[in-house]
């Protein structure tokens, strides 16, 4: 799996897993990923630190 967010890989066992009330997930490696894309509602390819 990769990080919706950064794209970075995911090892199985790690990570977060959001669901969406329609049925759609997003994977995420950190907390920092998972703030930013939900919380903060920044986009990835604006964001210097993300692949």
């Amino acid at each position: 799996m990769e990080c919706s967010f950064c794209g970075e890989k995911i090892d199985k066992g790690e990570g977060k897993i959001f669901v969406k009330k329609t049925g759609g997930s997003f994977f995420y490696c950190s907390s920092k990923c998972e703030k930013n894309h939900l919380k903060l509602g920044r986009e990835p390819k604006k964001t210097k630190w993300v692949k």
